[in-house]
């Protein structure tokens, strides 16, 4: 039942449910409730057909920085530690080949300059150049029907995790509730947070939750609370909403296009999906919508309660939206959802990866896609392209990690640090014993046939 806590987390999505798991497994706290409202965890946007499902280590996303990269690798590390000790038996992730793929004289020198020259072999052992005979061996429909004399080099790797976040949030939440310190309640909607001397009342459903300490992990929503408190006056929501095109069988893992620098988007891409190889997915696209979740209405006046219809928010959006860049970019997406139209238009970027793709090879995926909301910044009047994350007095709002479910346990454990400040003290974070749950499980360069994981004494915690 509702009643006093130590610690309460808002939010049953991949980012909630690593916190909970992180505090629970992991320090002495002495009560925790995790509060989702919808019947189950990960009912929205960490549902599998609602993400890209990839697990992004930084090696193959061409808009990152090298310091980017080495930031978001340690995140994906562990994530893919935890997999690989949690989930022997492949149900809640499958391991495939990924590659960057250059088309063209220009993108392959762009891909030698990323490797060679910018670091990212150094950085990334496993990470190595192909060229067409071995891209063919490995995704024989890359190559296929492509203009032979069009030059073609990929960065490739065998680390190609590719995650159902829905059943690792649920792990997550299991592993959590085995502890006695821990209450899971679903079902339960959050109607009002209100602050007072010993931490903050949360008004639920439910009935009343008091605790010392929060974390508000509700996506989109999380930055409606904290404006309702008083945080992130400065910021803004610019949802969008990815959607996937479907093919039947036509690649083995997860190839990527090279990204556009100034896009928070990840590029168009083409990989097997989690559960059912046999079905290949291409995209995302990124069509603005004003909602705070997919398809439900009802967000509509959400998103509205965010933006807050003041003049500083409508001319960042004015010029973030004018910049040549971008604006071609989010009218292109519009025109992808369209019936016949989207499909045509959405096509040429299939055929970079797939060059033999024809229209009635793909198809619109219906009841795929969530809403990942960017953050603009109305001081700025820019798009804020890194973690979106506001700490209060005794209160974390976390609305858009960045990237998202990949570092949600690198999150978490900056989280839990930030939480047992908040708490005075009283208890302590078991780092080691977190690491050793999670990334040291993660098969490093040289380890047993690349899938063991080495000793603590062959991979230290840390980054190769």
């Amino acid at each position: 039942m509702p009643g006093n806590y130590d610690l309460v987390i808002v939010g049953g999505g991949i980012s909630g449910a690593s916190l909970l798991y992180t505090t629970a497994k992991f320090t002495d706290i002495e009560s925790i409730a995790l509060i989702e409202k919808e019947s189950e965890v990960a009912a929205i946007n960490s549902h599998h057909t609602n993400n890209s499902q990839t697990l992004h280590f930084g090696d193959i996303e061409t808009n990152y920085t090298l310091d980017k990269a080495e930031e978001v690798k340690e995140g994906a590390e562990l994530l893919a530690g935890y997999l690989e000790h949690h989930d022997p038996e492949r149900e809640m992730h499958a391991k495939r080949s990924k590659m960057v793929l250059g088309v063209g004289e220009e993108e392959v020198s762009e891909l030698e300059h990323r490797y060679d020259d910018e670091g990212f072999g150094d950085l990334f052992p496993k990470l190595r150049p192909i060229d067409r005979e071995e891209i063919a061996d490995l995704e024989p429909a890359v190559v296929e029907g492509r203009d032979p004399e069009t030059e073609l080099l990929a960065l490739q790797t065998p680390d190609g995790y590719v995650v159902d976040y829905g059943e690792t949030t649920k792990s997550f939440v299991e592993r959590a509730a085995e502890e006695a310190s821990v209450d899971v309640y679903t079902g339960t909607e959050v109607t009002d947070v209100t602050p007072t001397v010993d931490g903050y009342t949360l008004a639920t459903s439910d009935g009343r939750f008091d605790c010392d300490a929060a974390v508000v992990a509700a996506g989109s929503h999380s930055l409606q609370i904290a404006k309702d408190l008083g945080y992130g006056e400065d910021k803004v929501l610019l949802p969008v909403a990815g959607s996937f095109f479907l093919a039947d069988d036509l690649l083995n893992g997860k190839v990527y296009t090279l990204q556009m620098k100034k896009l928070p988007f990840a590029a168009v891409h083409g990989d097997a999906d989690v559960h059912d190889p046999s079905v290949t997915r291409f995209g995302p696209t990124a069509k603005l919508v004003p909602e705070l979740e997919r398809g439900r209405v009802s967000t509509v006046t959400d998103f509205l309660d965010v933006f807050g219809l003041n003049a500083a928010a409508a001319l960042s959006y004015a010029n973030v939206l004018s910049d040549r860049v971008l604006l071609p970019y989010v009218l292109r997406n519009l025109v992808y959802d369209l019936p016949e139209v989207g499909a045509r238009q959405f096509l040429p970027h299939v055929r970079k990866v797939v060059p033999n793709v024809g229209i009635d090879d793909i198809e619109r995926a219906k009841g795929y896609g969530g809403i990942r909301p960017q953050i603009v910044d109305t001081s700025e009047r820019s798009l804020d392209m890194g973690e979106a994350k506001i700490v209060g007095d005794d209160i974390i709002f976390n609305v858009t990690p960045s990237p998202g479910a990949s570092t949600c346990l690198k999150n978490a454990m900056r989280d839990t640090r930030t939480i047992l400040d908040f708490l005075g003290g009283e208890y302590e974070f078991h780092e080691a014993a977190f690491r050793a749950d999670t990334i040291d499980h993660f098969p490093r360069e040289g380890s047993i046939d690349g899938s063991a994981a080495a000793t603590a004494d062959e991979a230290p915690a840390t980054d190769d």
